[in-house]
C-alpha cells in the first residue's frame, strides 16, 4: 500500500534564548530556509508544511511554494509539548500517514541525509525514529561509567561501544500508532516499534543560542565559498616523505 508521507517544518514565534531564531539570518538566508530546501530536495513527501502559531511565517511558506499550517494559538508557548503539536497536525490532516518533523534549528541537515532518514524509516518498517550523533567517547552517568570500566586500562576511544545522544534533526511517526499511544498514555514520541537513525556531525550542529548561531553562519559561509576541502600539512612534512 502506498503511503502518504508529509514533511512538517515547526516554527514557533516565540523563543526564550534566540529571539525568533527561525528568521535568524545564515550566510544570508533565514535559518527555515535550509529546512524547507532540504525536505523539498528530498522528493519524498507528497507536502511540505510550514507549522507556525505566527502568520508571518505564511509568508515564508508562500516565498518559497510549501504549504501553511496556523497552529492553534495555545500551542505556540514554551510549554507546548512536541506530543501535542504532532497530534494536532495529525487531527488537521488526515491523509497523512506518516509525519516527518524536519527540525530548522539543523541548517546543515541535506535533502540526501533527509531521504535516506525516511527510507530506513520505511525499510525498517518503523513507528518512530528519533535522529542521533554516533559519539565514541567516554561516558560518565552520575558518576558511573556509561562504556568503559574504571577498573581496567583506559579504552582506546575507536575501541568504545558509542553512545547516541539525540540530535532531533529529524524524528518521524507512523499516523495510527501514534494516535493510539497518544490517546492512551497522552504522548506518542516513541510510540511503537522504535528507532534511530545516525547523521553526520555538521547536521549535529543545533541551534540553541547566540554561539550556536554565530558559528553556524561562519561555517555556512565557508562551506558556501569553497568548492572542496583539501588536506594541508606543515611543509616540514616535505622532509620525512
Amino acid at each position: 500500500m502506498s503511503l502518504t508521507l508529509h514533511a512538517m517544518i515547526p516554527a514557533r514565534y516565540g523563543s526564550t534564548r534566540l529571539k525568533v531564531k527561525n528568521l535568524c539570518l545564515i550566510a544570508g538566508e533565514p535559518m527555515i530556509s535550509y529546512a524547507i530546501n532540504a525536505a523539498l530536495g528530498s522528493k519524498v513527501f507528497s507536502s511540505v508544511c510550514v507549522n507556525s502559531d505566527h502568520a508571518i511565517f505564511a509568508e515564508i511558506a508562500s516565498r518559497m511554494n510549501v504549504e501553511f499550517y496556523r497552529r492553534p494559538n495555545e500551542l505556540g508557548s514554551s510549554n507546548t509539548k512536541s506530543d501535542e503539536v504532532i497530534y494536532d497536525y495529525f487531527l488537521s490532516h488526515q491523509e497523512a500517514d506518516v509525519l516527518a518533523w524536519v527540525n530548522p534549528i539543523s541548517p546543515f541537515q541535506t535533502s540526501q541525509e533527509v531521504s535516506d532518514v525516511v527510507n530506513y524509516f520505511l525499510k525498517e518498517d518503523l513507528d518512530s525514529l528519533i535522529t542521533v550523533e554516533e559519539k565514541q567517547v567516554h561516558c560518565s552517568y552520575r558518576g558511573k561509567p556509561v562504556n568503559y570500566q574504571m577498573d581496567e586500562p583506559f579504552a582506546q576511544t575507536q575501541d568504545l561501544q558509542p553512545i547516541n545522544p539525540f540530535v532531533y534533526s529529524m524524528m518521524m511517526w507512523r499516523r495510527q500508532s501514534f494516535l493510539e499511544s497518544y490517546k492512551k498514555n497522552g504522548h506518542g514520541l516513541f510510540c511503537g516499534k522504535f528507532g534511530v537513525y545516525p547523521v553526520n556531525k555538521l547536521t549535529g550542529l543545533i541551534i540553541k543560542n547566540a554561539t550556536d548561531l554565530m558559528m553556524a553562519d561562519y561555517m555556512m559561509r565557508a562551506l558556501k565559498d569553497s568548492e572542496s576541502y583539501e588536506l594541508c600539512y606543515d611543509p616540514i612534512m616535505n622532509k620525512y616523505e
